[in-house]
């Protein structure tokens, strides 16, 4: 036996549930791991509220993890036991002490990268990675905003589009969030809460506006952040923090400017294996350069997954977070 946080109705965070339940058996191409750490993420809270459905419930929801593989199913023959993996890919499972896991989207571990480093970086990593280099693919020179600039995916994109050579502008909810963005590489830090970040990008960037606007936020920026684009510009919109965005008008994107929009997953972007390796690569060569460094700013037991979730709602984390086993 071992212990997992499940739901078995959706709701508040009072609905993860820390129970104990049998170690599984990997099947055939899968593998089972035991966690040393769990990454959390906001997808997490879309789960448990049921924004996004699990399969059935019960559920153990989470995405991310690290650890060392404890056996292999039939048919696998490129990862074994001892060997130390992560990976950050459906299905959901991973607020548990053992889990089972398709072999081909586990990725090995460098030496060099830690256990919690792996379980901080790869879900918000990865996203960073397909983001700036594959969705829309910065260039240097250019400026760019990053919503939610001081969370775990905003402090890794800001890192890494300062080292591809953009001017960042990041929208942040506090003075502190504030500094931290700025010591990891965002230009132009601008407190939402007392700011117009319209009215801020207009005058960084001299009226020219910007060519690309990345919102985890969702509901309560996205037309705003149309009004950041110049002309031919594209919103990415890969979060609904505040809620997901309510249907609008195709003519809005035509008024103002022939814009583009555009709703990604990390799921599409590394569907394939070597998608999947890829980024993961690609992710592991800046962190090892130390051109991007990980933060991780919280960690809670496993067991207090509630906790870590009402943090996480209320915008009291910054960079990552961690669930240890």
């Amino acid at each position: 036996m071992h212990h997992a946080i499940r739901i078995h109705e959706h709701g508040g965070p009072e609905v993860l549930r820390w129970e104990q339940v049998p170690v599984p058996s990997p099947g055939p191409g899968e593998a089972l791991v035991r966690h040393a750490a769990v990454g959390l993420n906001y997808i997490d809270v879309y789960f448990r509220t049921g924004l996004y459905k699990p399969p059935s419930l019960p559920a153990t929801i989470g995405m991310e993890g690290a650890g060392t593989v404890e056996a292999v199913g039939e048919g696998v023959t490129d990862i074994k036991p001892g060997d130390r993996v992560a990976y950050a890919t459906a299905p959901i499972g991973a607020y548990a002490e053992f889990r089972t896991i398709k072999a081909e989207r586990l990725v090995k571990l460098p030496d060099a990268i830690s256990f919690e480093t792996a379980a901080a970086m790869m879900l918000q990593g990865m996203t960073a990675e397909y983001l700036l280099l594959r969705t829309f693919k910065v260039q240097k020179g250019q400026t760019i905003l990053i919503h939610a600039a001081a969370g775990g995916v905003g402090l890794i994109m800001c890192q890494w589009a300062k080292h591809l050579g953009c001017t960042v502008i990041g929208t942040v909810g506090s003075d502190e969030k504030a500094a931290l963005a700025r010591a990891h590489g965002c230009d132009h830090p601008i407190v939402y809460t007392r700011e117009d970040f319209q009215a801020k990008v207009k005058e960084i960037t001299g009226g020219k506006m910007l060519p690309v606007v990345y919102d985890s936020v969702g509901r309560d920026t996205f037309m705003k952040s149309l009004d950041c684009l110049a002309p031919y510009g594209m919103l990415v919109v890969f979060g609904n923090a505040s809620g997901p965005v309510p249907p609008f008008e195709l003519g809005i994107l035509a008024a103002k400017g022939s814009l583009y929009v555009t709703r990604p997953t990390l799921a599409t972007y590394t569907a394939k294996r070597d998608e999947l390796a890829g980024s993961a690569s690609a992710l592991f060569d800046v962190v090892q350069k130390g051109a991007v460094k990980i933060e991780v700013n919280q960690r809670f037991p496993l067991k207090d997954a509630a906790e870590a979730h009402r943090a996480l709602e209320a915008r009291r984390t910054t960079g990552s977070t961690l669930l240890m086993p």
